[in-house]
């Protein structure tokens, strides 16, 4: 199995890594290959615009998601981007690392989602969404630390129900 693991925190030292570490030994010694994108370490842009594309289809109007569909069907992307399509689609298995923070994800996870999960690359432009998806055989979970103790998140807890929280 190939196993892809997105890490998103900035302390090497903190829990959300040592589960990340752990994640990596325990695969590898299943004789599973590993690959991590440790966004924080890559120094990775969260911030997509312009400069995701090495050309544009139009340059006189920027609309973000027509430009990814442009690049995904004329190899436009710029390296960062197409390193990091190429691992999600080696990819059987992804697993998401990260702390809750706000009740969300860290910014620079949700940038790489933007950025990564590309209009015609990951969904539309005729490749169906959810269920129905493009990469509807892949296996993702996210592993998640927070601040607060277990009964906090639940039904009746004072930060809701993680369910609700990350529907998004």
């Amino acid at each position: 199995m190939n196993v892809l693991i997105i890490h998103a925190h900035p302390e090497s030292k903190s829990f959300c890594s040592a589960l990340k570490d752990y994640a990596i030994n325990f695969f590898i010694s299943n004789g599973h290959n590993v690959k991590v994108s440790d966004l924080y370490l890559m120094g990775f842009n969260p911030v997509g615009g312009i400069n995701d594309f090495t050309g544009l289809l139009n340059v006189d109007y920027f609309k973000y998601q027509l430009e990814q569909v442009h690049a995904h069907n004329n190899n436009l992307y710029v390296d960062e981007i197409k390193s990091e399509m190429e691992k999600f689609e080696w990819a059987n298995l992804i697993i998401f690392n990260f702390p809750l923070w706000w009740f969300s994800i860290p910014a620079i996870l949700k940038g790489w989602v933007d950025r990564v999960f590309a209009m015609g690359f990951a969904y539309g432009a005729g490749k169906g969404v959810y269920e129905k998806g493009f990469f509807k055989d892949k296996t993702a979970f996210c592993c998640i630390t927070t601040g607060g103790p277990e009964n906090s998140y639940g039904e009746n807890g004072r930060n809701g129900d993680m369910d609700k929280i990350l529907f998004h």
